[in-house]
């Protein structure tokens, strides 16, 4: 209830003529001020007009009047700044901590808003106000589809800072995990994100001059080598991974965190793995390349490198297969430029200061088709239409971070439908 009633004043969605503190008079709001996300009173800077004297200072906000003392605000000085204090039920006057009385006021929330947010809020589907979307306008949408693609980028900004604190800003070593992650395609991102912290990208570089080195390293630390079979190469992979091994002192993974089940033949984690080892064969610094490319299809160009000759050959170590080229796909090139390369360009751009990089990245993202999963379907079934991959990641977001977590209340497309439509 305390958050309705935030964004109910926040936003204005009260009539104004409803406002009367506990004495009579009239409240006449000038500004509502800034919300505080902080410790203190909830807005900062709020000016309002009560009877006849104009107020400047903070407002605070309880469901209850006595939520005032039990949060023991009558005793805290930093609440002495509050000039109007608004409830959702009055049950007791409030004051300062020198016992001056402050105006209160119940801030009505209108019926429509209440039915609507418990209508929201309370309803078993994932997305309760897809049947409303057609109502919105496009101006409306379109600046929250923008909105949200700078909010997926600055999240993912935000994992690429945080690798960069534990790698001690190595930018080369934290594209390697962030990149061997997207390998996992979904089903096994984890894994191959716990590949890439077990094998440290310097010992890929010191090994870099023998394509099978860095195969025998990959599979090595996945748990893939652990077997007797009749193959030369396997055999060759075996000898290899066992003296670098001793000589990095590496511990493998456990294989039954790499997933086949239910996997197409192209996206088993051997092929995912050759792919990956072939990239980190042909470039040492993948990443420095990437920053001085600015046209996205010769980026896309990066990734296109032929697997080991074994690999045209076999899918995994246990058989032959029908010749066939293993380079990566284009939906499996979009998928590592849209979660890798994106994101990477953009926390670069916001870690040095260098806004162009930024530009790259939703340059990047609208020069790429829209993601296909059933986030996007929904949308595009309900009207908002993804048009590049910059709109597929801002569905994407809106999805996880606010239908989901039932954010309704903090949603452009929720404000919308609270404020103006009848559901």
């Amino acid at each position: 209830m305390e958050r309705l009633l935030h964004y109910v004043w926040k936003y204005k969605l009260y009539a104004p003529d409803t406002l009367v503190t506990a004495e009579g008079e009239p409240v006449s709001v000038i500004d509502t001020g800034i919300q505080n996300t902080d410790a203190g009173p909830d807005f900062f800077n709020a000016k309002v007009k009560i009877g006849k004297t104009t107020w400047a200072g903070s407002v605070e906000i309880h469901e209850r009047a006595s939520d005032w003392m039990r949060h023991h605000h009558d005793k805290d000085r930093a609440y002495d700044s509050v000039i109007l204090h608004l409830v959702g039920t009055d049950d007791v006057p409030i004051s300062r901590t020198n016992g001056e009385r402050i105006p209160q006021a119940l801030l009505p929330v209108p019926e429509q808003v209440r039915k609507n947010i418990d209508w929201l809020l309370h309803r078993e589907i994932s997305i309760p106000c897809l049947s409303s979307i057609k109502y919105i306008e496009s101006i409306q949408l379109t600046l929250w589809i923008d909105a949200l693609l700078y909010e997926r980028l600055e999240r993912k900004t935000k994992d690429i800072l945080q690798l960069l604190v534990q790698y001690k800003d190595d930018w080369n070593e934290v594209f390697y995990v962030t990149l061997t992650r997207y390998f996992g395609f979904g089903v096994n991102n984890d894994a191959f994100e716990r590949l890439a912290k077990s094998l440290p990208f310097r010992y890929l570089l010191k090994q870099r001059s023998s394509s099978s080195q860095i195969e025998s390293m990959l599979f090595g630390q996945t748990g893939m080598l652990d077997e007797t079979l009749n193959d030369h190469y396997y055999r060759l992979l075996q000898q290899e991974y066992k003296f670098l091994r001793t000589k990095f002192g590496l511990e493998p993974l456990d294989k039954s965190l790499f997933r086949s089940l239910r996997v197409r033949p192209v996206n088993f984690p051997h092929i995912k793995l050759a792919q990956l080892a072939a990239i980190l064969y042909r470039y040492d610094t993948l990443f420095s390349r990437i920053l001085e490319e600015v046209n996205p299809v010769e980026v896309k160009k990066l990734f296109r490198v032929q697997p080991s000759d074994y690999w045209e050959t076999h899918f995994h170590f246990r058989g032959t297969s029908p010749k066939s080229v293993k380079i990566l796909g284009e939906n499996a090139l979009n998928v590592l430029l849209i979660n890798t390369v994106a994101p990477m360009l953009f926390a670069y751009g916001h870690k040095n200061g260098l806004p162009e990089y930024g530009e790259r990245a939703i340059a990047l993202l609208e020069s790429l088709p829209p993601e296909k999963n059933q986030i996007v379907a929904t949308f595009n079934h309900a009207g908002i239409r993804a048009q590049h991959a910059g709109d597929s990641q801002a569905l994407i977001q809106l999805k996880r971070e606010y239908c989901e977590k039932k954010k309704c209340l903090y949603c452009r497309i929720g404000f919308r439908v609270l404020k103006c439509l009848r559901l």
